[in-house]
């Protein structure tokens, strides 16, 4: 399991606004398919540490950034670079080679 940041309301506007590449995962603790991405997430976070970083917010505990962003389905993945959303997925069946890659193209 890689290190991923707990992203927050308090915290997340300080969180992407930077130039380096940004994935943060909007999931829930009842949520299945969050359940399915998760793991997977983590493992990013570790294998591009140092290009990208890697959050993960819980949209119960935190509920301003979402309702601010949009997000009306979970797990929702989006990338950010510079404080500005560059991609947004959504579903718990993307591939991690995806991910990487979708993350990493902003780096």
């Amino acid at each position: 399991m890689g290190k991923y940041v707990e992203a927050t309301d308090a915290n997340f506007k300080e969180l992407i606004g930077t130039s380096t590449p940004v994935l943060v995962d909007f999931w829930a603790e009842w949520c299945g398919p969050c359940k399915m991405i998760g793991p997977v997430v983590e493992e990013l976070a570790g294998e591009v540490e140092g290009q990208a970083i890697v959050a993960k917010m819980n949209v119960d505990a935190n509920s301003a950034v979402p309702a601010s962003l949009g997000i009306r389905s979970i797990p929702t993945l989006m990338v950010f670079k510079n404080g500005e959303m560059v991609e947004r997925l959504v579903g718990g069946n993307i591939p991690k080679s995806v991910l990487s890659e979708t993350l990493l193209k902003h780096a």
